[in-house]
């Protein structure tokens, strides 16, 4: 793995340069938030943040995109497909929980038989650079939990961690190192893997919120029926708020918009929080109530993404926990869950 060191004070401007040869993404401060954007050319990238309000999945998985067009002619129906038409793209400077989430949904979109081609594309496309996480957390970060640290190159392509007055560069796949020139020339040393290793310590043992996200699969396995799950939804106003910003959640609905003869197939994004979500054709509606939709959002993340993939659907961010509108918390979730065995 090669490594590098620059500047701190020279960060925003790599991030500007690559804009000349690729669509940037990064974080950029607007009014009281900071918020992943495409950079454009009167836009300052904003890296002292702990975390961005939106997760950067929308580069891969867009709120809204168009999947497919067609036209109809005098001899039928033509169509183009979108999906290959992703740009070359830089990712710049994503916290190692959202980076973990790629991973996270490279395993849905990206599997062996079943593939996602509109995601895969712009993955593909796309070379994650990630900022370590080296200053005290939110209070509402428990990374740690769910196999995941703040100072990790899990799921990018370049890690920059700030060790005083330089960031180590650390170029971890082919498609970082296609990008060392943006970097400088100025190797590492082992002074630095040196202060690198005892930070990485540090911000680790900065993570004090800690939940049993492991220990309740077994427990979620023969509780579905539980009255617990009376108990955690009656103020949930399903705003779809924690789906929405968070790294891993994926659901999506597919419509076709037609104008005259010529029409789009367009997926936008859903939430499992909404009562229309599963509503079907014939009124039923098989999660009639927030219960339901509670259940299944826990479920989800902590015992179906297990069985199909062995990796919990969670990275630990907190923006569920920072922006729900009623302070519902997931980890009191967990940490309760974890207790129903023993009745306590």
């Amino acid at each position: 793995m090669e490594k590098r060191l620059i500047k701190k004070d020279a960060l925003a401007g790599i991030a500007k340069k690559m804009t000349e040869d690729f669509l940037v993404w990064a974080p950029v401060k607007k009014e009281d938030n900071v918020i992943f954007a495409q950079l454009g050319k009167s836009d300052e990238p904003f890296f002292s943040y702990l975390n961005s309000k939106n997760a950067p999945k929308n580069v891969f998985f867009p709120h809204t995109e168009t999947m497919m067009k067609y036209t109809r002619t005098e001899k039928g129906m033509e169509f183009s497909s979108e999906e290959n038409k992703a740009a070359q793209s830089v990712l710049f400077g994503v916290r190692p929980c959202d980076a973990h989430s790629f991973v996270l949904l490279d395993k849905l979109f990206d599997q062996e038989k079943y593939k996602d081609e509109y995601y895969i594309a712009k993955r593909q496309n796309t070379t994650v650079i990630s900022l370590a996480c080296v200053t005290p957390p939110y209070t509402s970060c428990f990374c740690t939990s769910v196999d995941g640290e703040p100072v990790s190159s899990e799921g990018s392509d370049v890690l920059l961690t700030d060790i005083g007055g330089d960031y180590l560069v650390e170029f971890s796949t082919s498609k970082g190192e296609a990008l060392a020139k943006y970097f400088g020339d100025i190797k590492a040393d082992a002074q630095a893997d040196a202060k690198k290793a005892d930070i990485a310590a540090k911000a680790k043992e900065a993570i004090k919120s800690k939940i049993p996200a492991h220990e309740i699969k077994p427990i979620l396995d023969k509780n579905f029926d539980n009255p617990f799950w009376n108990t955690i939804h009656g103020k949930c106003l399903a705003c779809g708020t924690c789906t929405y910003l968070c790294p891993t959640c994926h659901c999506f609905d597919i419509s076709d918009e037609v104008k005259g003869s010529d029409g789009v197939r367009i997926r936008s994004w859903d939430s499992c929080m909404f009562p229309l979500f599963t509503l079907e054709t014939s009124g039923h509606n098989p999660r009639p109530s927030q219960k339901e939709r509670w259940r299944q959002r826990t479920m989800h993340k902590f015992k179906y993404y297990v069985d199909m993939f062995n990796a919990i659907s969670c990275v630990g961010c907190g923006r569920c926990v920072m922006y729900c509108p009623v302070n519902i918390d997931i980890r009191k979730i967990v940490e309760d869950i974890s207790k129903l065995e023993s009745g306590s």
